[in-house]
């Protein structure tokens, strides 16, 4: 797929300037600003301050090879929220009023491991673009030849299986993130459909210095102060990034590959035949939303929703405009698609895995029997 996409119908986004024009009142009637409040700033501090001592302790030789292990995976779970939590709000600019604030929790990203610059080209610009296309979003593209998603994927005999290993695949997403998929991105001719030929000379020097930093302070501190093997050094490398990529792979899986959620096409001219927002309104999901939990470790990414409608206002305020979306979708026909809790979203993911996969091979193969 290689046209370039339009949402058309725009006679059809009636809905999207009511909930805007909803939610800014609801705002400024509360005299709320939209960007980080004061039990964001606690958010911030919290997550950044137990990262930061979770790291000390680990190079600290103080504890046995299995506290360090134990160590090692929580700080790989933290490494995610800070992405959930601070990161993913200032690249979206929606963290402060301020973009040297912005900026410089955008920056935080490279310190565990991802480029910011990447980052808001393929989710700022073309996933929350293109959401749920296939082809456009390389945000549902987990891996392509393991992981189908799509009727537009051919299936093969190993989707039989993948609503067995797709959550191991999952797991790697942050090593790959780290070793390899920056760099593929960074290098190739578009992400999507979107041109990535241009990049800018000082985002090379970015790409390369900021994994350098990762590099030193993850792989070459550790083996130069810590009293261990170098395979005892991989397993705790290794599990640091599987328990990081788990929490990765299921957050964003459970946005928006659930059942419910549509993966449209465009038609033979490249047209959407929807608007932008009812499009996002069909292909993303919320989860387990009265859970005070979740929101406060998921850094509002089980408000998709919302997230998707409003990417430029902090998480923050989810809970309270979500009443206001929710709303309005309604009266509009809209649907909204939740899910009441995180294990009811998982299991709706693994049918959705299975539906693709296990259930799309067996069809295929009854209908090569009628044909033959």
């Amino acid at each position: 797929m290689s046209t370039k996409i339009k949402f058309t119908n725009t006679s059809n986004s009636t809905f999207f300037a009511t909930t805007r024009q909803r939610v800014e009142s609801y705002l400024k009637e509360n005299t709320t600003s939209k960007y980080a409040n004061k039990a964001m700033w606690v958010k911030t501090i919290f997550y950044l301050t137990g990262a930061l001592t979770l790291y000390l302790l680990l190079l600290s030789n103080a504890f046995s090879v299995w506290t360090m292990l134990g160590l090692a995976l929580l700080l790989g779970i933290f490494c995610a929220f800070i992405g959930f939590n601070i990161c993913h709000d200032a690249i979206h600019g929606a963290f402060s009023a301020n973009q040297k604030v912005n900026k410089l929790f955008s920056f935080v990203f490279n310190l565990i491991g991802a480029s910011p610059y990447i980052w808001s080209i393929s989710h700022n610009v073309v996933h929350h673009t293109y959401t749920n296309i296939p082809g456009h979003d390389e945000d549902i593209e987990v891996a392509p030849g393991l992981i189908r998603i799509s009727e537009e994927e051919k299936v093969n005999k190993l989707h039989r299986y993948q609503h067995f290993y797709a959550f191991g695949v999952y797991s790697l997403a942050s090593l790959s993130w780290v070793l390899r998929k920056d760099y593929i991105k960074f290098f190739q001719k578009k992400i999507g459909e979107h041109p990535t030929i241009n990049h800018p000379k000082r985002e090379y020097f970015n790409l390369f210095f900021y994994k350098a930093i990762y590099y030193f302070f993850f792989i070459a501190l550790p083996l130069l102060v810590l009293d261990i093997t170098w395979w005892q050094f991989i397993i705790g490398f290794v599990g640091l990034h599987l328990a990081e990529g788990l929490t990765l792979g299921l957050v964003f899986q459970l946005a928006h590959v659930v059942e419910g959620t549509d993966f449209p096409t465009p038609n033979e001219e490249g047209n959407m035949e929807e608007a932008w927002a009812n499009h996002q309104m069909r292909t993303t999901a919320n989860f387990a939303t009265d859970n005070k939990m979740a929101g406060f470790l998921l850094g509002g990414l089980n408000r998709q929703i919302e997230h998707h409608l409003f990417p430029k206002v902090c998480h923050i305020h989810y809970p309270a405009i979500s009443k206001i979306v929710k709303q309005t979708a309604h009266e509009f026909n809209l649907p909204y698609i939740e899910s009441p809790t995180f294990w009811a979203a998982l299991k709706s993911h693994y049918r959705m895995l299975k539906k693709f996969g296990h259930t799309a091979y067996h069809n295929q193969l009854r209908l090569v029997e009628v044909t033959s």
